[in-house]
């Protein structure tokens, strides 16, 4: 997967792709920053992204939506974390930046040495450091000790991310009758909650 990194927030181009849903899917880029009263240059960030994570294809002036990102657009909340650290993944600098916390002492990073890791990208440091650590701790890939001033790889079992609220904690084990009596069911987590809109979020 070819490796860019425009500056934009999740937010911003999760709102880009939930107005070329509700464009059916394909609409041109010119049309689009109309619709949200933008220059084209101002969404052409969240569009890179976008084509950068394998959602959309760009030709002629238009945004089109791959298979992967109709799947995105029609996921959970939780569901879209996942999809998007799976594509992270598979960029040139989260390799490097993953493999860097494996090696590590501790599994730590800290602000000097993230600095150096991105010292090699074309945008300037403090940027480019910023809107990658923003995309990993959106994605559950990595998140930021403020205190410390480190990074920390986050682990996960399999690819869902956590659920709102961290972890649950282990069920408690099944009591058991004395003599071998049944056991007790646990009950089912409940479902997760429907997901708002956030498309205002990048016209703010």
């Amino acid at each position: 997967m070819p490796t860019t990194y425009p500056k934009c927030s999740p937010t911003e181009m999760q709102g880009l792709l939930v107005l070329l849903n509700n464009h059916k899917g394909s609409e041109d880029v010119a049309l689009l920053a109309d619709d949200l009263d933008l220059e084209i240059d101002e969404i052409l960030p969240s569009l890179d992204f976008a084509r950068t994570l394998g959602f959309v294809k760009v030709a002629d002036g238009r945004a089109t939506f791959t298979d992967l990102g109709k799947r995105y657009v029609s996921s959970t909340i939780r569901d879209r974390k996942a999809i998007v650290r799976e594509q992270l993944r598979k960029t040139t600098l989260f390799r490097t930046l993953l493999r860097a916390l494996e090696s590590a002492p501790d599994h730590q990073l800290t602000d000097e040495q993230l600095t150096q890791l991105f010292s090699v990208t074309p945008a300037p440091a403090d940027e480019s450091v910023q809107n990658i650590v923003n995309w990993g701790r959106y994605a559950e890939l990595i998140r930021y000790d403020a205190d410390e001033h480190v990074l920390v790889a986050t682990r996960h079992t399999g690819s869902s991310p956590k659920a709102s609220g961290g972890n649950r904690p282990p069920p408690p084990p099944t009591p058991q009758a004395p003599n071998g009596g049944s056991r007790r069911s646990t009950p089912a987590p409940p479902p997760v909650g429907p997901e708002t809109s956030v498309l205002a979020s990048i016209t703010a």
